[in-house]
């Protein structure tokens, strides 16, 4: 802006509101670039961690370092895989995710999505993994399959009718009974939920370790109930899983000590 046209502007009955709309324009413009500057900041150090961490899987998975060649796979009892609905329609990605845990030693797996997408193709994984059976008494002791691997299907609407279920259960045998005793106390235990699950048959097993893929870092609704103890690790797209992150991440869980509390 020139001398001459400030002149005029200071002169003129609208000159200072002008002033005043020309500096916030250029208040705005600079707070604009601040923020396309810490965006871009931010994203230049989101891609060098995407790749230093891609580097890493494809080291471990040629194996280095020679450490994760040594997992302590007994610690994974029980593993569950909770995978975004719309990311479970590709199969080949979840056959494929299934036959580096059988490489890896994994014997009892549970398949989670909270539509149901992994339980319509069950007779396909079923089908293509090697050895694979489907583990139907949850609330019998874990029956390892030695020469391949149990797979266990579940979705969002199994939790909702363990939970209808449950609640009739109890409506039944605890709070009818203590009403006809005259004690009108009702109040609900977590033990008694979990002996309401089980009487159902609802229970189901507590799975050691609960690797998520989909986009954001959520269990998907998992079971509550199953998950008290467990360590939960999001894992990222299934579409981009790698072996290495895979393997990174049991090695980390069979290293890290667990205190179990009341």
């Amino acid at each position: 802006m020139s001398l001459l046209r400030h002149f005029h502007l200071l002169n003129s009955p609208l000159g200072p509101m002008s002033i005043k709309v020309e500096l916030q324009k250029i208040g705005l413009l600079g707070l604009q670039l601040i923020w396309h500057f810490l965006h871009f900041i931010v994203s230049a150090f989101y891609f060098v961690v995407g790749i230093a961490t891609t580097l890493e899987s494809y080291l471990i998975s040629w194996g280095f370092p020679c450490k994760y060649k040594h997992l302590n796979i007994d610690r994974v009892q029980y593993l569950a895989i909770v995978v975004e609905s719309d990311e479970a329609y590709n199969t080949l990605k979840m056959i494929e995710l299934l036959e580096w845990l059988v490489s890896l030693g994994i014997r009892s797996v549970c398949l989670y999505d909270a539509e149901g997408v992994l339980k319509q193709s069950k007779e396909i994984i079923l089908k293509k993994v090697k050895n694979a059976s489907e583990f139907q008494g949850i609330d019998e002791p874990l029956q390892l399959n030695k020469k391949g691997i149990t797979l266990e299907f579940i979705s969002a609407s199994d939790g909702k009718e363990a939970i209808a279920r449950a609640a009739n259960f109890l409506l039944q045998n605890k709070w009818r009974k203590t009403n006809m005793s005259g004690d009108h106390k009702r109040c609900l235990s977590e033990s008694q939920m979990t002996e309401a699950l089980k009487a159902v048959g609802c229970g189901g097993l507590d799975p050691d370790l609960i690797l998520v893929y989909g986009p954001t870092r959520c269990h998907f609704g998992f079971p509550a109930w199953r998950i008290r103890y467990t360590e939960i690790l999001h894992m990222g797209p299934l579409k981009s899983m790698k072996y290495g992150s895979l393997l990174k991440a049991i090695y980390k869980f069979t290293r890290v000590r667990q205190n179990y509390g009341k």
